[in-house]
């Protein structure tokens, strides 16, 4: 069976073309269902549709533009089910700042640049869906938590990365045998207060692997771990003529990548913070 995508999104005719031009037309290169509320046929009242439908999707496709405020209302509720959601938007204003950690493309007016780039989410999706199937284990990504600490000298960030763990199956999961973080930057990697080490990427383009150690070697039935880890990254230095500001914007992507006996499970995510000092 096709992976189903539901899509959340205004109902305008403003927005057909994004609609069949970029999201259905992704969608069949990707070789998935992908609809809308108003393609289907249903006998109960529409909220109680809308939530089944999010209840049984595999995918979440929700575009913020215009910020309509039941696509907003609709998009908590896949979150709050850990739905795999991908963010649209016209503008990147329309997306709010809770929500610019998340996964999300922004089109513009090009829907030609839509359809390519969520042919790359789609498949990612789609992957991610394969991968927690196969190996029982179904990772959700927290909001990262940042701190800038600043001086006459330097500004300093630290972030707090916390991955939750889910064995939603009723038999106990496969043994982890090593967690992998990877970044595109160099940060001093800390977990339990413990310095993490690290070696080059063997994945294109993060250029850094850190290794965590597991929360747990297994995770029991329907049951759930959490890994978390610390990392610190210099952003100014006086020193080398950089400017010291009190706020920062520190976005990016990364894998967190799960090795059990079958093989690898990659969680890619996303982040976006600002980080502020404030003088006194």
């Amino acid at each position: 069976m096709k992976p189903f995508v539901f899509v959340l999104m205004p109902f305008s005719e403003d927005f057909d073309d994004v609609y069949k031009l970029g999201i259905k037309a992704a969608a069949e290169l990707c070789d998935v269902k992908a609809e809308r509320l108003d393609e289907q046929m249903f006998i109960e009242g529409m909220i109680d549709r809308i939530y089944r439908q999010i209840e049984v999707a595999d995918i979440i496709i929700a575009d913020l533009s215009t910020r309509n405020a039941n696509v907003f209302y609709e998009l908590g509720y896949a979150h709050a089910k850990d739905k795999i959601c991908i963010l649209l938007t016209k503008n990147a204003s329309d997306i709010p700042f809770d929500l610019k950690h998340r996964r999300h493309v922004v089109y513009g007016e090009s829907i030609s640049y839509l359809k390519d780039e969520l042919v790359k989410n789609i498949e990612w999706a789609s992957s991610e869906i394969k991968a927690q199937k196969e190996n029982k284990i179904r990772i959700v990504s927290k909001t990262p938590i940042g701190e800038l600490a600043v001086s006459d000298q330097s500004a300093e960030c630290t972030i707090t990365f916390t991955f939750d763990l889910f064995n939603d199956t009723n038999r106990i999961s496969p043994e982890i045998n090593a967690l992998y973080l990877y970044a595109g930057n160099k940060w001093n990697l800390f977990q339990d207060g413990k310095t993490c080490a690290h070696t080059d990427s063997d994945i294109a383009p993060f250029k850094y692997r850190y290794f965590l150690s597991p929360p747990t070697p297994r995770i029991g039935k329907k049951a759930w771990s959490q890994v978390s880890c610390v990392g610190k990254r210099v952003l100014a230095e006086a020193w080398r003529g950089d400017e010291i500001k009190y706020t920062y914007t520190l976005g990016g992507r990364g894998i967190l990548r799960l090795v059990v006996d079958s093989g690898n499970y990659d969680h890619h995510f996303d982040f976006n913070i600002e980080v502020t000092d404030f003088p006194f």
